[in-house]
């Protein structure tokens, strides 16, 4: 297995840096944070460069906040120097796995995301009977940090970056405490129940991390089950085939795989073995064999999320503009399913008229 070294001087110097602030920057100008950064940037860069160089870095404390869309969920957000860290250690690593990663992994990748997960499920629908949907108790959560320290390491050879690394992992301990399963596994002592565990969501480095994590089941899945037909968002997978006995063993197959190398489970009620004709819930749409339909909770959320702003703006809280880009973003994202009349029939409903 190859291995990488000589790494680390390109996460640390100063044009790395520059590219990764960059990154970090997109999409969030108007921060305070990145403001503050930006201000003294050439001494901010400086900084962390100096202190990754003499590996005196040390992540800050993270914000802690819940989303309740679609579910409720605890996002932390580290501090933004921390974040370009993230970015500058994600542009040199990212590409080792990403050479390796299936073609059918879809989640947190470039080129990939949910439609054209949307659109190879829906191929695969019309090409076999049955489908095994599995999905995993509290995924970020329930992350052990030891095991994807081992992952890591099984490519990363250069000390350095596994202790910038280590720096995160150690910087994200405790900040999912109260989130993270309490679950025993055959063989556990007490030293294996209380070692660290979880990936903040809103880490950058967690998306990535996490699909290495299960790079391992894509590994499994594809090389030692042999499925021809299996694909992965996240901790949302599927398995095809024409057998349904085949997909109730290889469904117990994984439960016992991600229990035993990966300490985790699968969720209880999301461990189905269906025919493809009632349909499959996946990356927000209910996936037929002839047409897609957005599930019904997701047209709830935006129904009540676009009324408020309607409110907003006819109180001159909200710019049009704001709207507008809120509903192009859903009509783009609806528009991938059988959509039109839903659609025609939720903008004749709610028109706009300008405040007064």
């Amino acid at each position: 297995m190859k291995s990488y070294r000589h790494l680390y001087p390109d996460i640390c110097r100063f044009d790395a840096l520059y590219r990764a602030f960059r990154a970090a920057r997109k999409g969030k100008r108007g921060r305070a944070a990145v403001a503050d950064f930006e201000l003294n940037l050439e001494h901010n860069l400086l900084r962390l460069a100096e202190e990754l160089q003499e590996q005196t870095y040390c992540p800050g404390p993270y914000t802690n906040f819940y989303i309740h869309e679609p579910k409720r969920r605890l996002v932390s957000a580290a501090p933004f120097p921390d974040r370009v860290v993230h970015h500058a250690l994600c542009r040199v690593i990212e590409p080792i796995w990403e050479a390796r990663f299936i073609h059918t992994s879809y989640a947190c990748r470039v080129g990939k995301g949910t439609h054209k997960a949307l659109d190879q499920c829906q191929a695969w629908i019309r090409r076999w009977r049955y489908v095994f949907h599995g999905d995993i108790v509290k995924y970020f959560p329930a992350i052990d940090h030891e095991i994807l320290r081992s992952l890591l390491a099984r490519r990363i050879a250069d000390r350095q970056v596994l202790w910038l690394i280590d720096q995160i992992l150690l910087g994200s301990v405790g900040v999912l405490a109260a989130e993270s399963p309490q679950t025993c596994f055959a063989g556990d002592d007490l030293f294996a129940l209380n070692r660290p565990r979880g990936l903040p969501i809103g880490n950058l480095t967690s998306q990535f991390w996490a699909n290495v994590y299960l790079h391992e089941l894509d590994m499994f899945a594809k090389h030692t089950l042999r499925c021809p037909a299996y694909m992965r968002y996240m901790d949302d997978f599927l398995l095809f085939s024409d057998d349904k006995a085949q997909l109730q063993a290889w469904r117990t197959a994984i439960e016992q795989f991600l229990a035993t190398r990966l300490r985790l489970l699968l969720h209880p009620q999301k461990r189905l073995v269906s025919p493809v004709k009632v349909g499959v819930d996946f990356c927000g749409f209910r996936i037929y064999p002839t047409h897609r339909r957005l599930r019904r909770s997701s047209i709830r959320r935006f129904v009540g999320r676009f009324r408020h702003q309607r409110a907003a703006f006819q109180a001159g809280n909200l710019p049009l503009e704001a709207v507008h880009q809120s509903v192009r973003s859903w009509i783009a994202h609806a528009a991938h399913g059988d959509t039109w009349r839903l659609r025609q029939r939720l903008f004749s409903d709610y028109p706009l008229r300008s405040p007064r």
